[in-house]
């Protein structure tokens, strides 16, 4: 009885905690560390044109540090000229921040390190899988915004149809037949112009189930991270899938090749009212709502639309969670404490979820409430995959994205394909 007892006493203490805990987070409440008089300028660079979102958060900054200037500044050519912001006299104290940035000590070296207890910042209000730690155990990036793959489906026109959106790959290529059958062109569609884009519906397609495959293989993700030729035989599944989609039919690549970027040029397009599907990240996504009064046809026509996984598996849609933007701090930089007092401000539940509304962006917090992303929301942990927490490098993305568009576009076959893995540029 005494052991049964204590067993109890200390299961009930450790669901006390965690209730504490859960809760410590959803009433997180910021309240200034420094004199709120302090006078400075901050400034944040990144590779947005605009950033509303950030200006908006500022803007609630200041109702506790009034003197306090906060300026967002678009680096063109972002990626090449970063190095050198991050060298120049008038250091930037945020930067945008990519997980292929890993790769160079010359930007690494200036991160500063975000889960040091002494920076009190709320790392706990960020999903575990979006959470990335170096070799050191350091956070050095902290996710702004989430990102992910599925397609915009016209509710209004299924339902007109009197057909089910599909929930796995069985029902999604019966159900693009019972479209074409009604004479839909191209029951899927999306950007496919560019083997470059990432937003690509070809890369949309192929890379989640590519992902996927080597997702739980260790051997197989180093294969293709080293871009052994060898790991080429692990792109076949999701190449086919591509291969399928059109060969049936399903996809019109020339209806598809016609959508002339991969942002407005699809939203617009899918606004026209015709589209069934729609492939796209959730990137594109963000500017529907900006976009539906600049529509004539969907201002005449309007239409239920929603965002969900693409179910290219027999188990359905996943989730490929991974960062958008993140954010890291300047170590080098006039003016750390505040910096590290306006991080300490951004970074919880309430701000950044306000921030992912503005943005149209997936929120990377635990208790994300954009409702357009809830089908992602609502998908089980074992259909959730964070490709930059598992290891995936840039290179890797960059191979299949190449080989979807190659085989997308009836350039190569996928057995061609499969063999050129590693070769791609």
């Amino acid at each position: 009885m005494k052991k049964l007892f204590y067993t109890f006493i200390s299961i009930f203490a450790i669901m006390l905690l965690s209730s504490c805990n859960n809760k410590s987070n959803e009433t997180y409440e910021f309240k200034p560390s420094l004199d709120t008089n302090t006078s400075c300028n901050l400034r944040v660079v990144g590779d947005y044109g605009n950033f509303e979102a950030l200006e908006k958060e500022v803007e609630i900054f200041k109702d506790y540090y009034p003197n306090v200037r906060i300026n967002y500044e678009k680096i063109d050519k972002y990626d090449e000229n970063i190095v050198t912001v991050l060298n120049s006299s008038s250091k930037p104290n945020i930067f945008f921040s990519y997980s292929k940035y890993e790769e160079s000590k010359d930007i690494m070296s200036h991160m500063e390190d975000l889960s040091d207890e002494k920076l009190n910042i709320n790392i706990g209000c960020i999903k575990n899988n979006l959470i990335k730690k170096d070799k050191d155990n350091k956070v050095l990036m902290i996710p702004i915004f989430s990102r992910t793959y599925g397609m915009l489906v016209n509710e209004t026109l299924f339902k007109k149809e009197n057909i089910n959106i599909p929930n796995n790959l069985n029902e999604l290529m019966n159900i693009c037949n019972s479209f074409k059958d009604k004479g839909y062109k191209s029951p899927m569609m999306g950007y496919t112009k560019d083997s470059k884009s990432v937003n690509s519906m070809l890369n949309t397609i192929a890379y989640p189930l590519f992902v996927l495959e080597i997702a739980k293989n260790k051997e197989a993700l180093d294969l293709a991270n080293n871009l052994d030729s060898r790991a080429g035989e692990y792109t076949k599944n999701a190449l086919t899938v591509v291969k399928n989609l059109i060969s049936n039919g399903y996809i019109n690549i020339e209806e598809c090749n016609t959508i002339k970027d991969n942002y407005e040029a699809v939203i617009m397009r899918f606004f026209e009212g015709d589209v069934p599907m729609m492939l796209c990240a959730a990137d594109t996504v963000s500017g529907t709502k900006k976009r539906e009064e600049r529509s004539e046809a969907f201002s005449k026509s309007p239409f239920n639309y929603s965002y969900i996984p693409v179910p290219t598996t027999n188990e359905g849609g996943y989730f490929i969670d991974s960062p958008s933007v993140e954010f890291s701090v300047n170590k080098d930089c006039d003016n750390l404490d505040m910096t590290n007092e306006f991080m300490r401000f951004l970074i919880s539940d309430k701000e950044l979820n306000n921030m992912a509304a503005v943005k149209g962006l997936i929120s990377p917090t635990k208790n994300s409430t954009d409702s357009i992303y809830n089908p992602f929301i609502k998908i089980p942990s074992e259909r959730i995959i964070s490709p930059e927490v598992i290891g995936i490098k840039d290179q890797l993305t960059k191979q299949i994205r190449i080989a979807a568009h190659k085989v997308g576009q009836g350039e190569i076959t996928v057995d061609e394909a499969v063999n050129m893995y590693g070769t791609f540029a």
